[in-house]
């Protein structure tokens, strides 16, 4: 029995070499090749094909980086009088076109708050209070009322104080709505189309917007 098992191992194995070497081919049995001669004729201008120096690379990827980016609207938050009359000193020797300052107007808002309290580690356990109950809170805009919690903003009153009311539903206990700010009114400047030539003067423009920050229009 061990010498059929023996016998019957190499005749397979035979078989095997046989196979994979391709000498059963004409019988139909042979493995299936691996190349595909499609893919080179596919190939289009495959001698074009260059490998970089690393140098070269890091020279053309610099380049890409450093392509123009399209023209961007940017505008300044309220400004007043003052910061206005500085900006426009700027701005009176830029092309044509390319800024406006517009009256403005930055309505009311209206918060429902909690505060002040002492410290800060009062603020941080109600807080903590607060996430238990589920009720979002943000921080302040006026440092006035600090230290303390914005449970959200409105644009009037009435609204600030229907939230107050669902909040009080939801177990928030010592909160008060208050005016976080007044109606304010001043120039807006508005910059609509600042391209590469424009960039660098902007600039120029850093003192006299005051801290200012340019964002992007909405």
């Amino acid at each position: 029995m061990l010498r059929l098992t023996v016998l019957l191992l190499l005749l397979a194995n035979a078989a095997y070499f046989a196979w994979s070497q391709g000498l059963l081919s004409e019988w139909g049995l042979a493995p299936v090749q691996q190349s595909e001669p499609q893919r080179l004729l596919q190939q289009i201008k495959p001698e074009a094909i260059r490998i970089l120096p690393s140098d070269e690379a890091r020279r053309l990827e610099v380049s890409s980086a450093g392509a123009a980016r399209p023209a961007e609207c940017l505008q300044a938050s309220l400004l007043t009088e003052v910061e206005a009359a500085g900006i426009k000193q700027v701005v009176d020797a830029w092309p044509a076109g390319s800024w406006s300052l517009e009256p403005a107007v930055e309505p009311a808002r209206w918060i429902v708050y909690m505060g002040k309290y002492p410290d800060g580690a009062t603020v941080e356990r109600k807080k903590a209070e607060l996430r238990y109950l589920g009720v979002a809170f943000e921080p302040l805009a006026n440092a006035t009322l600090e230290p303390g919690l914005s449970l959200g903003g409105y644009p009037s009153e009435t609204a600030a104080n229907q939230q107050f009311e669902a909040l009080a539903q939801k177990g928030v206990r010592t909160a008060r709505v208050v005016q976080e700010r007044a109606e304010a009114r001043g120039q807006s400047l508005r910059l609509p189309a600042v391209d590469e030539a424009l960039r660098p003067r902007l600039e120029n423009l850093v003192p006299a917007l005051n801290g200012k920050p340019l964002r992007a229009c909405r």
